[in-house]
């Protein structure tokens, strides 16, 4: 019992992760009506912006605390990005409004080159560390309530909990804020929100700057946990399962639906990859995606869409 224990919580664990790398994906699909493939990109060099220039802030402004150089180059990494989504509204977006889906696909894909390459040439391409002073030793708990403990790792345990918080309070954003409720009316009709007053251009700075800070905030996650390198991008790839599962206009959804990855990801491992020879681990979310993809398009919890002639 307490094995499966350890191993749903560390698929909860791993879930909450996903769903900070999948929300990226929603939040721009909401506001744009496309899907951002650029999202893997903002979480390796939001990642890269940060470990550099918290490691260059005690060079040039001679700080010794770590955590204030992590608070710098945190700031420094949120300001970048922002300067980052205004460029990108100004040169691209802001070019393509009221075009085909496809149009705007494509732009992301050449917006995902250009982000790789210039985190490349201004931060380098070496393996950086991100030190958060997150602990990394695992504890054992509920020894009186389950025999012989719970093994759970509190590196993992804390990043869960910033995802949350994180995902609570975009939540309340969409739901509760004006500026939130214009991003869901972009979403469905661009020419609709301009014709009632919705500045197009800035909702979609808005929107990329958001989606900016939820990479920075992975990016810095996960670049703690396995350092910050090109492989990064691939974190994107593992998150793509999860917006389809829980739907492309949900934030709900990529919650649910990266705890559901997470749980079954380690469950299935654990359980079935001895009867097969292991590796479920690797290809499990994209079957479930592709029986989702066949069966319920738009996700457990995304609109449905439909088209009347």
């Amino acid at each position: 019992m307490g094995f499966f224990i350890e191993t749903l919580l560390g698929g909860l664990m791993a879930g909450m992760l996903y769903s900070l790398v999948a929300l990226g994906f929603v939040l721009i699909f909401k506001a744009s009506g496309v899907f951002n493939f650029a999202q893997g990109a903002m979480v390796l060099f939001a990642a890269l912006a940060m470990a550099r220039f918290a490691e260059w802030a005690p060079q040039v402004l001679g700080i010794e605390s770590k955590v204030v150089a992590n608070l710098i180059g945190f700031a420094l990494a949120a300001l970048l990005m922002f300067i980052l989504a205004w460029l990108v509204e100004r040169l691209v977006l802001r070019h393509l409004v009221n075009q085909e889906g496809a149009t705007l696909l494509m732009a992301t894909l050449g917006i995902t080159y250009f982000i790789d390459g210039l985190g490349q040439t201004i931060f380098g391409s070496a393996i950086y560390k991100i030190d958060i002073g997150m602990p990394k030793e695992p504890i054992m708990a509920f020894e009186s309530v389950v025999q012989g403990g719970i093994l759970i790792n509190k590196e993992d345990l804390i990043a869960a909990l910033i995802a949350a918080a994180l995902v609570a309070v975009l939540s309340l954003f969409f739901q509760k804020t004006s500026t939130g409720r214009a991003l869901r009316a972009v979403a469905d009709d661009h020419q609709a929100a301009q014709s009632i007053g919705i500045p197009l251009n800035r909702i979609w700075v808005i929107v990329w700057c958001v989606a900016g800070v939820v990479a920075l905030v992975a990016g810095m996650i996960w670049g703690s946990k396995l350092g910050v390198q090109f492989s990064l991008t691939t974190v994107a790839l593992r998150a793509l399962p999860v917006v389809i599962l829980g739907g492309l206009t949900s934030v709900p959804g990529a919650i649910i639906g990266g705890l559901i990855i997470g749980v079954g990801e380690k469950l299935s491992e654990v359980y079935l990859g001895p009867y097969v020879g292991g590796g479920i681990e690797i290809w499990f979310a994209y079957v479930l995606a592709l029986v989702f993809l066949l069966f319920r398009p738009q996700g457990l919890f995304g609109e449905k869409i439909i088209d009347r002639v």
